[in-house]
């Protein structure tokens, strides 16, 4: 070898010599291949000698390093690797001790090339398969140091790049050579998961996309995108009892660092995660958000309202593969916190308290996140398969608050006007669910129904979007919004599907109760013109969703009996709400006439329209459901051509083959004890009442409903309005 005196030469043992050998006399030259091959070969043979030359090798390195004779300590890294990589022996173990002793020697160096030029050797090594188990090998050191080198703060920025994605990829190797190796240090013991998950989260929120300089193409990542890949193949490769451990740091580092509030990097750590776990242990890391999000309840609402948003694109995520037992519990979690936010926002503490020191609650972030949880509850629930949602919405609806029955959520600091948010709210996040009607019990109509004799007008009217969201099935809702009389309804392209078995039944079983329900939110003298253009929509969707022969019937009856409803001299209702039932009358017989195709039926409802059109617009909805409607304001009663005729009506679709007998029958809603309280003030005396009437699912039950309603003939009616 170049540095060896002559005398003694001969007598060093022949795998010194071999390895002098590899060394060039001018470094700029590089490692002497024809004599590395000779070394290998060797080192092949002799395999008891493999840890003798990684000693020896270490023992050159380390002077070199010394001596900052860095062109050397470059070759001899590069034998280290070769002989590695050729040798897959027995022996390979001490060879390895050794050659980890220079790998960890060049990363305590403080010279960048030096730790890239380490880093890079200990990647290579971590992608080799050894065919023995290790014993005493510890990597803390490794996970440390490349840890540290994630966080590099050298000056030079490309430098700093370089420094950086060297620390991500030792890490990288520091997974890959312990994850599935049953001796080794447990890599996802929370003492190394506390540095190595940190280290990759500060990376991806560094959010440097540049490249490493002089990159070629195929090494065109930026440390962003290298970290990303990093962080899923953690994440990929954890067990089932390894998850919880690898999201404690996300969970603490965004807490730390304050990034819950602007949450997108928050949802796109999240979004990692779930995309990359196995799906069946998505639940663990929902289990963990709805942890984390109890122990920060006092915790500003901004922070809150983050960890919402986050477990709302986290839970979606898993519910495309299992959420299973915790579906339920995302939503116990959810409401529990939103009774909270209530309380704090009506309280002004978080302990009920007003003592000095005490944060100050803002009323408009809890709002905000009141608002984050009602789209997360609706959202979450629109993502589950049929049979979940419907037991979610029944689970919310047994969570309405009804004082005196069930106020189910903790009772509250904040009284009546609490429960009374918490109502409307809860009813907020039913309104986004959609197209379920075959799958809602009874158990979830009868309740929210019961809701709609409130004399609430914000909440009755979050029953009939309710209604909405859950029988429009084609998207039709829309198409109703604007009511007015359309001589051609063909332009509204409305869908209609032919009635399945299921939707005759749930008309059999529910149809009075709607009628009832459109019936008396028209006669509520305090319903606007947004009940009233809901209650059209929902009369509507009844005609193109869910309408047999029977329902067109009946439907045909109601709107009849509406009429008939705003002409009556002994309903309290103010002449807006007169004329706007007159309204909803015409524009509903205008829609019905058309779908039933006619031509008589179609004749007399357009020669009404006709004269009304001329002699008194305010019964049309054009004059009506506007900004400033233009009504007489003398009381009137409309009378001769203007009204529609049930015994006309009933004779031109008594020649069409629709039931006459029923048609000329007008529609009287079936009264129930509940309606004798002449004014309800809220959903608790409504319902207290009901329960006691309906004793639940019991075979009695439409014998109960008979026997207190007293029959009331149309005679009776006739005297009453004359």
């Amino acid at each position: 070898g170049p540095r060896v005196c002559g005398c003694c030469g001969a007598l060093r043992p022949r795998y010194k010599r071999l390895v002098d050998n590899i060394f060039p006399e001018d470094p700029e030259d590089g490692l002497v291949k024809a004599n590395m091959e000779k070394l290998t070969f060797y080192a092949l043979s002799a395999p008891e000698k493999l840890d003798r030359i990684g000693a020896y090798l270490s023992e050159r390195l380390s002077r070199d390093v010394a001596r900052h004779r860095y062109g050397y300590v470059c070759i001899a890294m590069e034998a280290l690797d070769q002989l590695l990589m050729a040798c897959h022996c027995q022996s390979i173990n001490l060879f390895v001790e050794s050659f980890l002793k220079m790998v960890r020697k060049l990363l305590e160096s403080d010279k960048p090339s030096l730790q890239i030029l380490g880093t890079n050797s200990f990647v290579k090594f971590a992608n080799i398969e050894e065919d023995t188990p290790s014993y005493h090998r510890s990597y803390d050191f490794f996970v440390s140091r490349f840890s540290e080198m994630c966080h590099s703060s050298f000056e030079d920025p490309d430098i700093r790049t370089k420094i950086r994605m060297a620390g991500i990829k030792g890490l990288q190797g520091v997974v890959r050579k312990t994850v599935n190796d049953e001796l080794q240090a447990n890599i996802w013991d929370p003492q190394h998961m506390d540095k190595i998950v940190p280290s990759l989260l500060f990376n991806l929120q560094s959010g440097e996309r540049k490249y490493g300089p002089g990159a070629s193409e195929k090494e065109k990542e930026s440390p962003v995108e290298l970290t990303e890949r990093c962080f899923r193949e953690l994440l990929g490769r954890a067990a089932y009892g390894n998850i919880k451990n690898a999201v404690t740091p996300v969970l603490m580092h965004l807490d730390n660092h304050s990034l819950w509030e602007g949450k997108t990097f928050a949802v796109r750590c999240f979004k990692i995660i779930m995309y990359s776990i196995q799906s069946q242990h998505s639940h663990l890391v929902i289990q963990q958000l709805l942890g984390h999000l109890d122990a920060n309840s006092k915790n500003s609402a901004t922070v809150r309202a983050g960890i919402v948003e986050v477990l709302l694109e986290a839970a979606a995520i898993a519910a495309s593969g299992s959420v299973g037992p915790t579906v339920l519990e995302v939503f116990n979690t959810l409401l529990r916190q939103l009774r909270l936010s209530v309380d704090y926002e009506l309280t002004g503490s978080y302990d009920g308290s007003t003592n000095i020191g005490t944060k100050i609650i803002k009323a408009h972030e809890e709002r905000q996140l009141q608002e984050a949880v009602i789209r997360t509850i609706g959202s979450f629930a629109n993502t589950l398969p049929t049979y979940q949602r419907s037991e979610v919405m029944l689970f919310i609806m047994g969570k309405i608050p009804v004082p005196g029955i069930h106020p189910s959520l903790p009772s509250s600091s904040s009284g009546p006007e609490g429960t009374r948010m918490i109502q409307v709210m809860l009813l907020k996040s039913l309104v986004q669910t959609t197209n379920m009607l075959t799958a809602l019990p009874s158990s979830f109509l009868e309740p929210l129904l019961s809701f709609s004799l409130t004399e609430d007008p914000e909440i009755r009217l979050l029953v009939v979007q309710i209604l909405l969201g859950v029988i429009d099935r084609h998207d039709n809702t829309p198409k109703f919004s604007d009511i007015s009389i359309i001589t051609d309804i063909s332009v509204l392209k409305l869908k209609v599907d032919k009635c399945s078995r299921q939707d005759n039944l749930f008309m059999k079983k529910h149809g009075q109760q709607l009628y009832r329900h459109i019936y008396l939110g028209c006669k509520e003298p305090s319903s606007g013109r947004q009940h009233y253009e809901s209650l059209f929509s929902l009369l509507g969707l009844l005609s193109v969703e869910l309408a047999n022969e029977e329902v067109v019937v009946d439907l045909i009856r109601l709107a009849l009996a509406l009429q008939d409803l705003a002409l009556s001299t002994d309903e309290a209702l103010p002449v807006y709400n007169r004329c706007a039932v007159h309204a909803i009358a015409a524009a509903y017989l205008n829609l019905i006439c058309q779908l039933t195709t006619v031509p008589a039926f179609c004749q007399h409802i357009h020669e009404v329209i006709e004269v009304r059109q001329k002699e008194s617009p305010y019964l049309l909805p054009e004059d009506v459901f506007i900004d400033n409607p233009k009504y007489e304001t003398v009381s009137f009663l409309p009378k001769g051509d203007v009204l529609f005729l049930q015994s006309k009506i009933t004779e031109v679709l008594g020649g069409s083959g629709y039931n006459t007998d029923r048609l000329a029958t007008p529609y009287v809603p079936q009264y129930t004890d509940e309606d004798r309280l002449s004014k309800r003030k809220s959903i608790g005396e409504t319902i207290s009442l009901q329960v006691e009437v309906e004793s639940r699912n019991s075979p009695e039950k439409e014998e109960v409903k008979r026997c207190h309603a007293p029959e009331i003939k149309y005679t009776h009616f006739k005297e009453v309005l004359s």
